[in-house]
């Protein structure tokens, strides 16, 4: 059965017509074309396909489009404002806290999450709240890093 979903995407008002079980990964990578959240596990335990609900961290593999409507979704493609990158964005590169790319997007939007939650962090509850993002890569010492960063730059202000 087909239903109209209306949600804010990346600021934005939304209106999608589709099946409301089919999960959001799907509908934001090819029906709206917004591929930064990848399909890694399929089980929400990897956090490839992480994107925000409400600033809330989810594995958008695990939740329906049905479960958004009415709610903020934003995904890496909506953290940047008027082409600047964000403070967490910009601290990534700086450490070079990604290699393939692959986890990035779910990396960075979980520590956006995790500073709205907990806007000063130390590196233990950040080591404890990434733990769910896996990097096959191994850049978690420079993740660390860009998010201790990322959070003294934003002083404990709100990402």
């Amino acid at each position: 059965m087909i239903k109209t979903i209306q949600f804010h995407l990346n600021n934005k008002a939304h209106s999608i017509e589709v099946d409301p079980e089919r999960t959001l990964l799907w509908v934001l990578r090819t029906d709206l074309g917004l591929t930064g959240a990848k399909f890694g596990c399929g089980e929400g335990l990897c956090g490839a396909c992480t994107v925000l609900v409400d600033d809330e961290a989810i594995p958008s593999c695990q939740i329906s489009v049905e479960y958004v409507a009415g709610r903020e979704v934003k995904t890496i493609e909506g953290l940047e404002r008027n082409g600047q990158l964000h403070p967490i964005q910009r601290a990534f590169i700086k450490y070079d806290a990604l290699q393939c790319g692959f986890c990035t997007s779910g990396m960075i939007l979980k520590a956006y999450s995790l500073l709205v939650s907990n806007p000063m962090p130390t590196r233990d509850q950040i080591i404890s709240e990434m733990d769910d993002n896996l990097c096959r890569c191994g850049a978690h010492v420079r993740i660390i890093q860009a998010i201790q960063t990322a959070s003294e730059e934003l002083k404990g202000g709100r990402p």
